[in-house]
């Protein structure tokens, strides 16, 4: 069976055959937003640079941007999740909080107040209310986020309500050595993914070495939302409960009379099935668009060429993890990898049909953070525009070139996809790959207040070694498109 680390040694053998855009040793210049293309009549230019890890920003009443760092980042790097404000004319940035529970994942800004998703790798997950002088609290607690994928978002939707995204703790719902490469199973060893609604086992398992136990040479066996080493059994019941991984969940917020009143809040789920639900927006006619990453080509189930997605979220719903990808089983061929069996099916009777994705985004892409138009004066209203992180291989799985690295324009209606803002250049990749001065990874999109701007954090370097990533610290960029 392929595993992660085979998958990097392969990486070595057949290098005509693996070009992620992590591939290379960062040689990066200084920012330049001409090294930036974009669609005729917009601009774009630099806000701050020498940002630590930033995956978010928000504004607040008077339309002053903050930026949250994460202070965590894949490769197993840690610093100080922050939020920052900062000045739009000169980039200079002061500190509103501090936390200690990274990563930091998302940020938004409600009736003066900053919230923010805590992922956190060292206790369950939040999301942690801030007030302007800087005082924080959890207003939602006990997140499922200690695994692969953290808790995302999040956003206020026109309800009231606060809306936010939940990952999962693994790539395709089994737990093997691509989550003790991913730095997490020796952490917590006993942690999984949990269904939100009760669902029925077929039995499968995966076999793998002891990763846990370096004395013991016999072999495991793991099933779906079991822990390590715990098999399935056919028929066997996994009761849902609520939170839960794989799900857009929300809360409902306090009203302005009474802010300081109460929390932890009770979390409703939303709609589930999905992997990881990184970016969360709401369309000019309210309903909500969610991007969400793909299966990758690893762990013990590994799955072949899943691309990332745009869902149009339908209240109650269920979209298929962990035995479909944008409405098609994984059973089909078209997701068997190259050295691997095809994807068994782990859950006996699916929830539902899933339906089909409003949009196919490219594999390994890393469509991250995202906004949907409603300005008339920047154009392309109730299209979304997603951040692009940018592929990780070969960890992920294979490329024969840089996937990502930019930001696109999505109409859903039609499910078409549009380079929005690239690097100028023949080739396609992150600005160090390139030797340029512009984007590296883009993680989030928002626009300004009044809709004429659209925001692009950018993560910074993270190039991909022998042993995962390699991310560099104080390389991240905030850009602003504007259109003339």
């Amino acid at each position: 069976m392929l595993r992660l680390l085979t998958l990097a040694s392969l990486a070595l053998l057949l290098p005509s055959c693996i070009k992620g855009g992590g591939q290379t040793s960062p040689t990066r210049d200084g920012p330049d937003p001409s090294d930036i293309a974009l669609p005729e009549g917009y601009r774009i230019e630099l806000v701050a640079d020498g940002l630590n890890f930033p995956v978010g920003i928000t504004f607040d009443d008077t339309g002053i941007p903050y930026v949250v760092e994460s202070g965590y980042s894949y490769g197993e790097v840690f610093a100080t999740p922050r939020v920052l404000r900062l000045d739009p004319a000169t980039g200079d940035r002061s500190v509103v909080a501090e936390g200690a529970h990274p990563p930091w994942n998302g940020i938004t800004h409600h009736r003066g107040h900053f919230y923010v998703s805590e992922g956190s790798q060292d206790k369950p997950g939040a999301i942690v209310e801030i007030d302007l002088t800087g005082e924080m609290r959890e207003v939602v607690s006990g997140l499922p986020s200690q695994g692969d994928h953290h808790t995302n978002g999040p956003i206020v939707g026109p309800d009231g309500f606060l809306y936010f995204g939940q990952g999962t703790a693994t790539n395709s719902g089994i737990v093997g050595e691509d989550n003790l490469m991913m730095g997490w199973l020796p952490r917590a060893p006993a942690f999984h993914d949990i269904p939100c609604r009760d669902v029925t086992l077929t039995g499968v398992n995966y076999e793998s070495d002891d990763f846990l136990n370096s004395n013991n040479r016999e072999k495991v066996s793991t099933g779906p939302y079991l822990p390590f080493g715990t098999a399935a059994t056919p028929g066997q019941v996994i009761a849902g409960q609520v939170p839960c991984t794989g799900a857009v969940m929300r809360v409902q917020l306090p009203s302005a009379a009474s802010h300081t009143a109460g929390g932890p809040f009770p979390v409703e789920l939303y709609a589930w099935g999905f992997r990881n639900p990184f970016g969360l927006a709401f369309a000019p006619d309210g309903s909500l668009y969610v991007s969400d990453n793909g299966y990758d080509e690893r762990g013990e189930r590994p799955v072949f060429g899943s691309g990332d997605l745009l869902w149009k979220v339908e209240q109650g719903r269920w979209y298929g993890w962990p035995d479909y990808s944008g409405g098609r089983p994984l059973e089909n061929q078209r997701f068997r990898p190259p050295l691997a069996e095809l994807p068994k099916t782990l859950l006996q009777n699916p929830p539902e049909a899933p339906p089909l994705a409003a949009a196919y985004l490219a594999v390994h892409s890393s469509s991250n953070g995202m906004d949907i138009s409603r300005s008339e004066a920047f154009g392309h209203v109730g299209h979304a525009f997603i951040a692009q992180f940018g592929d990780m291989s070969p960890g992920v799985g294979n490329v024969v070139q840089p996937v990502g690295f930019k930001v696109v324009r999505v109409d859903p209606a039609r499910g078409v996809v549009s380079d929005f803002a690239v690097n100028d250049s023949k080739a396609n990749g992150p600005a160090s790959y390139l030797n340029s001065g512009g984007l590296e990874r883009p993680v989030a999109a928002r626009f300004s207040p009044d809709g004429n701007t659209l925001y692009v954090v950018d993560f910074g370097v993270m190039t991909i070694g022998n042993d995962g990533p390699e991310p560099r610290q104080n390389t991240g960029r905030i850009w602003r498109i504007i259109h003339e």
